[in-house]
């Protein structure tokens, strides 16, 4: 386990934010099922989770500059450091009641992501990890999955929602590449926790378009810090940037970059 100054500041920091969080979405199904009633609520739940991790993030480290799902950028008097931050990664499920979202907090050095903390609130299930120090869950060593052959791969993915209706046509290319090679496919609904399974060994291999910074920083740290490769679809490093993203170990990371590509 990983005992640091850092973590500790993090962690602290996700379980008070969690708290609120699980308490919303003890709520969730009290509401009146209707989506304007429904999502506002979420919303607020994730404000009142981001101002949470804000308050509690600035309070250990004064002058850390932040980026928000909410908020956007802050821009800290230490332009060093930056936490990236997602107080509610996997909305559309805490809407509709289902126990699969999370905190995301990452923290950034001198543009290098040095630390990340994925923490589901509904499971209690926490996921960290920080340069040269490795990755857990709660109390136990992660490492991602040793398979090689993408026939054995149960591989993660990410579908575009209504809204992102032009992005269709290429996803159902690149699912269907997949589908022809691959074990078993499956889509979670929060990047983050994607990545903490991927690192976690429970999915051999992830890929995901149109993502935000926020929502795969903590998890980029928790793939590398179990074995893993993490690169954007063009296997640069530039996942940030672009929003797109491969992992898993380096075979299959590379195998799934090659159907995608061909797809």
């Amino acid at each position: 386990m990983i005992r640091s100054a850092l973590m500790n500041v993090m962690t602290a920091a996700a379980l008070k934010a969690g708290r609120g969080l699980k308490r919303d979405f003890g709520e969730v199904e009290n509401l009146v099922v209707s989506l304007k009633g429904t999502g506002d609520f979420v919303s607020a739940a994730d404000q009142r989770a981001e101002e949470v991790l804000y308050q509690e993030l600035s309070k250990a480290r004064p002058g850390y500059g932040f980026l928000m799902e909410e908020g956007g950028e802050v821009v800290g008097a230490d332009k060093s450091h930056r936490w990236l931050v997602d107080p509610l990664d996997g909305t559309t499920n805490f809407l509709h009641g289902l126990p699969i979202f999370a905190i995301s907090i990452a923290l950034e050095r001198e543009g290098q992501l040095v630390a990340g903390l994925v923490y589901n609130p509904a499971t209690d299930d926490m996921y960290i990890a920080e340069k040269g120090q490795g990755a857990w869950h709660n109390n136990r060593r992660l490492r991602v999955s040793p398979r090689a052959s993408i026939s054995e791969a149960l591989v993660a993915c990410g579908i575009p929602h209504l809204g992102k209706a032009q992005q269709h046509p290429r996803f159902k290319l690149e699912l269907a590449a997949v589908m022809a090679r691959a074990m078993g496919v499956r889509r979670l609904g929060a990047a983050s926790l994607d990545l903490a399974y991927t690192a976690a060994g429970r999915f051999d291999a992830y890929w995901e378009r149109d993502l935000k910074p926020w929502d795969v920083a903590a998890g980029i740290v928790l793939v590398r810090e179990a074995g893993g490769f993490v690169s954007d679809l063009d296997d640069r490093d530039e996942m940030l940037a672009k929003g797109d993203i491969c992992a898993g170990n380096d075979a299959m990371r590379r195998t799934l970059l090659s159907l995608i590509r061909a797809a």
